[in-house]
């Protein structure tokens, strides 16, 4: 090819593979796809865009679509999403599709080796209802922002908080490889507190159809059972094992059929079950039961989001005992290690800054951190700092509609406490990004923000994208370099 990008190439996006080139450019905050390839490529035929063609070659000039997006995952194959596997990985929420090319500085940035697997596509079913997104969409501009920060190295992309067989089809049909089984809602968290009666007739009530087991089996295969941990030693004495059954039963037959539905595609996949979003902590006697349970399901899980004990609230740093949180997370981390192996996952990871050099030790690397709305918060932050009128009509939406759209989110956050547009100057409004209940007031209403001032803001954060990214490298290096230090790439549960 003698084709070469136009001095309007946007710095690390041209490349080549064989007799294929590509590249992105931008112009008037605008991105267009650009390709070369031999005149008689088939590729030609899914291009989305003009044409010109020359003796033997052809040049391609087209929008960051959906269509062109497949075509680019054709062409380079490490766009294409792929299991993971026991890799030290981490997940990028992105609620405005442009957020990519700043996690993938601030990985760089905070493990130069590359040890960190990154999860660029990540968005729950519950986040694409509120910000009108898809998966496919999800996943496109992930791809878009994956190849324009010159990422040349493997990606996952993760289906998150799933609940539904339809919400399953859905990810596969959009190239999804990690699926988080969320059967949060299945959990008794009252089986921690009931009576023997009402113990003995939820257990009998269980789907033990599609548990494949039975009431008694269950008390035969795991009463007294001792498990040696290393340095951590449990027993399942007979009431934890009914109490854990009725706590987490009607969630692992849900598992179990969600596992069912993904392996009937036949699509490439990894499977996270996460029970984080209910009302009360999961024991060590209550990880050890999933962790076997899900063994005998044979759903194989490459991590699991436990309820930790304290709060993991969005938006801000962890709330609770820290020294009881340490002394659990070394008890989990010895399950997940000797019952699976697989990783533990930190959900609702964002700005937990006191926890990560914890569960990094814990786990010796093998973890999963999750992040979604702290990227939204630095994009609030980079608004504040170019368009205060902007700002602050999304702080009126925030303070308007946070009773409403806090009901899914735990949140401790007193709306009180953050002032109202009009009563702040506007060289304090970037400093509202550094206050809790401001975090969490504008953390869970960007739903209601994004459906009165998308196109704005999207405009602004494209005219500022240098100060955008600048921003997220700086945020995200803080989550990331405590788990550098412990990232482990090896999948066979070697210590690093």
């Amino acid at each position: 090819m003698t084709s070469a990008p136009s001095p309007h190439a946007i710095p690390g996006t041209h490349r080549r593979e064989g007799a294929r080139s590509a590249w992105l450019e931008r112009r008037d905050g605008t991105l267009t796809f650009h390709l070369t390839a031999p005149s008689e490529d088939v590729l030609w035929n899914d291009f989305e865009g003009t044409v010109d063609r020359t003796e033997g070659e052809a040049t391609g000039t087209g929008p960051t679509s959906a269509r062109n997006a497949d075509l680019l995952r054709t062409v380079f194959a490490n766009l294409k999403p792929v299991p993971l596997g026991l890799a030290t990985s981490a997940g990028f929420g992105d609620r405005l599709g442009l957020a990519t090319p700043g996690h993938a500085r601030a990985l760089r940035t905070a493990d130069p080796s590359g040890t960190i697997q990154p999860i660029f596509a990540q968005q729950s079913i519950r986040e694409m209802a509120r910000t009108h997104r898809t998966a496919q969409g999800v996943m496109d501009d992930a791809t878009w922002g994956t190849f324009q920060a010159g990422w040349t190295t493997s990606v996952g992309a993760d289906a998150d908080h799933l609940k539904t067989e339809a919400d399953v089809r859905t990810c596969v049909d959009a190239g999804f490889t990690f699926f988080t089984f969320d059967p949060g809602d299945r959990v008794d968290d009252d089986a921690a507190h009931d009576d023997a009666a009402t113990l003995d007739a939820k257990l009998a009530a269980l789907p033990w159809d599609a548990l494949r087991s039975s009431q008694a089996d269950l008390l035969h295969h795991y009463r007294d059972r001792t498990l040696d941990l290393g340095n951590v030693k449990i027993t399942l004495g007979e009431e934890a094992i009914v109490r854990a059954a009725v706590k987490y039963g009607a969630a692992l037959a849900h598992a179990a059929h969600l596992h069912q539905v993904l392996v009937s595609t036949g699509a490439p996949h990894e499977i996270e079950v996460s029970v984080d979003e209910t009302g009360t902590p999961t024991t060590l006697e209550e990880h050890a039961f999933l962790a076997l349970e899900l063994a005998r399901l044979e759903i194989p899980v490459v991590s699991l989001a436990p309820r930790f004990v304290g709060r993991f609230e969005k938006g801000v740093d962890f709330r609770g005992d820290l020294d009881e949180l340490v002394t659990t997370l070394t008890g989990h981390a010895a399950i997940a290690r000797e019952l699976g192996p697989y990783k533990l996952s930190l959900h609702s990871g964002s700005d937990k800054f006191s926890v990560y050099p914890h569960i990094a030790e814990a786990t010796q690397g093998r973890v999963h951190l999750k992040t979604a709305g702290t990227s939204y918060l630095e994009a609030l932050r980079v608004t504040a700092r170019h368009d205060p009128a902007l700002f602050r009509e999304i702080l009126t939406i925030a303070h308007d509609r946070f009773e409403t759209d806090r009901a899914s989110y735990l949140i401790g956050a007193d709306p009180s406490r953050v002032p109202t547009a009009d009563a702040i100057d506007d060289a304090a409004l970037p400093g509202l990004l550094d206050d809790d209940d401001a975090r969490q007031l504008l953390h869970v209403t960007f739903g209601s923000a994004l459906d009165a001032i998308r196109p704005s803001l999207l405009s602004l954060l494209e005219t500022h994208h240098e100060d955008h990214e600048v921003a997220l490298e700086a945020h995200f290096v803080r989550h990331l370099t405590p788990f550098a230090k412990y990232a482990r790439s090896d999948e066979n549960g070697d210590t690093p």
